[in-house]
């Protein structure tokens, strides 16, 4: 029979009483009620009077009566083996009325109070495991709300109420436990369901922030801060004091929010020092100190970053590991300024000056920008510009690179960081020992002396290798170590191979996302959230993942590529054709539908997602060089490719890449041509405005075919189109003699000046510039054209025209050897192209240093810059030109021989060349072609009065004076700004005729 001692009862949840035998019947509503009543008295006496008025708002008659019967009831359930006329020891009178005694062990809401204080103690302890062990247990006995069924009840709400907070209490002290764990990823989502049912709770936001944090996602931390200051605000609640530290902490990445138990990273403790002492450099001068840090793929430098990071001691840390707007994203605070006017250099440098400034006003701050040589270009971009005019505050740049070639846009962000005395770090392999380190730290023991040797050997020291070999080792013993293949990708893939199939699937699935996986998009994918789950939690715990609530990332970029190379190919397409459809956004969804092989689609979402771009340009360029890949794969219409080439064309000549724009618009145009269109052919040809300072052409065969659109498309064109189409024939005329681009030109500036377009103007003057070389001695005209550039770009911040109009004055100031005017346009200029990242600049820069001050070793420093500069109408001869330079002057024959051929400088240096022999040389000089009008016209006619005086050849000697005559004020060839042949008066009295 069972005895009072058996009794279990229950409110978390609905009203329960149990005993040995099971379930005990509580009889009616009325019943359980009382039963409810007296349990929340927690063994306190209960009136009959406060009975009676809580079970009936108004009493009927014989409530009493009533009342005494249904506690006569109780006693018998709640005591079945009680002898008749025994006293209740359970349900007992006592005056004035009845009280409910049992142990607080039968009551769940007891047991449950008790449970929540012992978690206290325990955590304070530091056992963690026992209070978060604890704790689940507790929370399991909720069924319910508290007193579910009594919700309603005045007598039941506070008890209600406090078990409630109670249960909050409880969850929240668990997820507590559950991040002195190390468990923050599965935390963190545990949380965030908790703050959206109970937002006024500020420690639940403070622990699901720091569980954020702890799972690697600082962004979303300080992001949840936000939110909870908002929502307590919102209800009128004063600031938490523990989220403005936690927000603090999170910003400056403070040692105490290192999970417990982290590895200390493993042999790499010189290499972090110096990091550190950057940063204390950085602090102790107010400036920004780059720090280079290579290694081979698995050398650790993204360890090695996140341990800096970990222990920072200045302000926030800044993290760059993806695209540009993730990177704005990451800026605490930041909030990115309106596109506003002027020309895309212009749009670009606030941008980036916006960032810099909001840096610098979190300073001290560690911008860590990973994979530098696979960062989006955007970044790239950015950092570049951020060496370049780098603030006045301590900010430690951290730019972590692959020691492989680089390419040109690193080598150029490496170049301007070799300015301000970067620390460079290397990541050497790890030594024997720290190998041996390592393979404990994984394995949780020390190896034997020849397994660790083994496992360095084999993995030549890098970390990666090492504890991918020592998991194996872990896994299957030492046998496997060599009985799996040597290379690193084979040891991953036989690791792979030891996931449940479904698992090693999903995995495989999730790789074609790349190395930082959303779960969300994942599960579409794999259609069943509970396999995707199973999948991520093996990867865990064989090490080839970290997650939180929302992403998976791989642990390395090895894993994910290894997996990637093994999904054959027609697999692969239709992974990446699920992709396309579970992703949400055009980029994303472009990506894949080129990976599938679906070009239409592909082709279109790209477009889609370049339009989208607006001033994210090297996003546009991307993405409408993945749609105009696209539409090689089918037949797109002549429209959509010549729309989508032009896109190309324009935001490739955005971000400097010149010589590929003018290959895609020599595309545009034949198509365009093709469909017969006026309109299209017209904004097909106008669409490419690049300002040009040297008057030669790149490609002439280019050049005549949108000379010839353009013609093509003159016919009704609008007055603005109009304009632009004169203007784009007189720059694509540059050098002729037939006097069309001159008239183009003039037509052009005078329409534009007409409609009072200031960007259309200055392209105007460009085009006029183009044709200021019909004669020697036009120097002052230039100069003229170059001041009114230069007005109109600083009152519209036209920032290309503005560089522009600065390189014709001092080409202009140097023909006349007005240095004083050339410096002041030359720092000018500089300053721009510091300001607004133009580093074509300092080619023209350096080539007027040289001219200035010239010497065969100056000239070959210029050249060498020139030389990658992608301008071929300018390097080509241009060298060997400046060393004759140095050797010509009226009546002296330079020695050739050492000198390579001239390039387009070759048919006037020819002569000079063949000079030993005097009939051969005389031929060359009578073959002599016209010069092109263009800024070395007085150089050539240098190069033919030379010879011509050689070899007294008076009609040469003629021509020569002539076409320098009209020069006499100025110096041969420094209009170019770049050589010069000496002053043209000492030319013309060499070569005047006899008197």
């Amino acid at each position: 029979m069972p005895t009072a001692d058996d009794l279990r009862l229950g409110v978390l949840g609905p009203l329960t009483v149990e005993d040995a035998a099971g379930p005990v019947d509580v009889k009616g509503p009325r019943h359980r009620e009382v039963l409810a009543r007296l349990l929340v008295a927690e063994g306190r006496v209960v009136p009959v009077g406060v009975l009676i008025g809580d079970l009936w708002p108004e009493p009927p008659a014989g409530a009493t009566g009533a009342l005494q019967t249904f506690i006569a009831a109780l006693r018998r359930a709640l005591e079945p083996g009680r002898p008749p006329r025994a006293p209740a020891t359970v349900l007992v009178t006592e005056a004035p009325g009845y009280a409910l005694r049992v142990p607080d062990a039968a009551v769940d809401a007891r047991r449950f109070e008790a449970a929540v204080a012992e978690s206290g103690r325990l955590l304070t302890a530091g056992r963690a495991r026992e209070a978060h062990d604890l704790l689940d247990t507790a929370l399991s006995w909720w069924r319910g709300p508290a007193y579910a069924e009594f919700a309603g009840e005045p007598w039941a709400f506070a008890a209600a109420a406090r078990l409630e907070d109670l249960r909050l209490l409880a969850a929240e002290r668990r997820a507590e436990a559950a991040l002195s764990l190390g468990r923050a990823a599965e935390t963190a989502a545990d949380l965030a369901a908790h703050v959206a049912a109970h937002p006024r709770r500020g420690d639940a936001w403070r622990l699901l922030a720091l569980a954020l944090y702890r799972a690697g996602r600082q962004g979303d931390a300080l992001a949840a801060l936000r939110r909870a200051r908002a929502v307590l605000d919102d209800e009128g609640l004063l600031p938490d004091p523990a989220l403005r530290d936690l927000e603090r902490d999170v910003l400056r990445h403070a040692p105490l929010l290192r999970p417990p138990g982290r590895a200390r990273l493993t042999g790499r403790d010189a290499e972090l020092a110096r990091l550190r002492a950057a940063a204390d450099r950085a602090a102790a001068t107010g400036r920004l100190v780059p720090a280079l840090l290579s290694g081979e793929p698995g050398a650790g430098k993204t360890a090695l970053a996140e341990e800096l990071a970990e222990s920072w001691p200045g302000g926030p840390v800044v993290w760059s590991r993806g695209t540009w707007p993730e990177f704005v994203d990451a800026l605490p605070g930041f909030t990115p300024p309106e596109p506003g006017p002027g020309d895309p250099a212009a749009v670009r440098a606030r941008l980036h000056r916006a960032v810099t400034g909001h840096l610098a006003g979190l300073a001290p701050v560690l911008l860590a920008v990973d994979d530098l040589d696979r960062a989006d270009p955007a970044v790239l971009d950015y950092v570049t510009a951020l060496l370049t005019a780098p603030p006045a505050a301590p900010v430690l740049l951290l730019a972590a690179h692959r020691d492989t070639a680089p390419s040109a846009a690193l080598t150029a962000a490496l170049s301007r960081a070799a300015r301000l005395d970067p620390v460079r770090v290397h990541l050497a392999p790890l030594e024997p020992a720290a190998t041996a380190a390592l393979i404990a730290e994984t394995t949780g023991t020390a190896v034997a002396p020849d397994v660790a040797a083994a496992i360095h050997a084999r993995s030549g020291g890098n970390p990666f290798y090492a504890r991918e070999l020592a998991r194996l080792l872990a896994e299957e013993g030492p046998a496997a170590l060599t009985a799996v293949p040597a290379g690193v990708r084979d040891v991953v893939r036989h690791r792979l191979a030891r996931l449940p199939a479904p698992a090693h699937a999903v995995l495989a699935t999730a790789s074609v996302l790349g190395v930082d996986v959303p779960l969300d998009v994942l599960t579409r994918m794999a259609g069943d959230a509970e396999v995707v789950l199973d999948a991520v939690d093996a990867a865990l715990a064989h090490g080839f993942a970290t997650a939180d609530a929302h992403r998976m990332r791989f642990g390395h970029a090895l894993v994910r590529d290894t997996l990637y190379a093994d999904i054959a190919a027609p697999r692969r397409a239709r992974r990446h054709a699920l992709a396309a459809e579970a992703v949400d956004d055009d980029d994303a969804r472009s990506h894949h539908y080129f990976a599938a092989g679906d070009f239409p689609r592909a082709a279109a979402t790209a477009r889609a997602a370049a339009l989208a771009a607006g001033h994210r340009f090297h996003d546009a360029a991307r993405l409408w060089s993945r749609a105009h890949a696209a539409q090689r794969h089918f037949d797109a219409g002549p429209r959509e490719r010549v729309e989508v080439t032009m896109g190309l064309v324009a935001a490739l000549a955005v971000t400097g890449d010149l010589a590929a724009a003018r290959r895609h618009r020599a595309e545009a145009i034949a198509t365009a041509r093709a469909l017969g269109d006026r309109d299209v052919l017209a904004a097909t040809v106008t669409s490419y405005d690049v300002p040009a300072i040297w008057p030669v052409n790149d490609d002439e065969e280019l050049s005549a075919l949108v000379v010839a659109a353009a013609e093509e498309a003159l016919p009704d064109a609008p007055v603005a189109v109009r304009a632009r189409l004169l203007a784009t024939i007189a720059m694509e005329t540059r050098g002729a003699r037939d006097g069309r681009g001159r008239r183009a030109a003039a037509e052009a500036e005078d329409l534009a000046r007409a409609i009072g377009d200031p960007a259309l103007l200055a392209f105007t003057l460009n085009a006029r510039f183009m044709h200021a070389f019909h004669r020697a001695g036009l120097s002052g005209e230039r100069a003229a054209i170059a001041a009114e550039i230069i007005a109109l770009a600083q009152a519209h911040d036209l920032v290309s025209f503005a560089v522009l109009g600065h390189l014709i004055a001092i080409q202009s100031a140097a023909a006349t050897g007005d240095h004083a005017t050339g410096d002041a346009h030359a720092s000018a200029v500089t300053a721009l192209a510091e300001r607004y990242e133009v580093p074509l600049v300092a080619v023209f820069t350096d080539w007027y240093a040289a001219l200035k001050n010239p010497t065969e070793a100056a000239y070959r420093r210029a050249a060498a810059r020139l030389d990658t500069a992608g301008m071929p109408g300018v390097a080509g001869g241009l060298l060997p030109l400046a060393l004759l330079s140095l050797r010509l002057r009226p009546g002296a024959v330079p020695a050739m021989g050492d000198l390579p051929p001239m390039g387009p400088y070759e048919p006037w240096a020819r002569p000079l060349r063949l000079l030993p022999d005097r009939a051969a040389a005389a031929r060359a000089l009578a073959a002599t072609p016209a010069s092109p009008r263009d800024l070395l016209l007085e150089a050539r006619a240098c190069l033919t009065a030379a010879a011509a005086i050689a070899l007294g050849d008076r009609d040469a000697m003629g021509r020569a004076h002539g076409l320098l005559l009209p020069a006499e004020g100025e110096l041969a060839g420094a209009g170019s700004g770049m050589v010069s042949f000496g002053p043209v008066p000492d030319w013309l009295a060499a070569t005047a005729p006899p008197t």
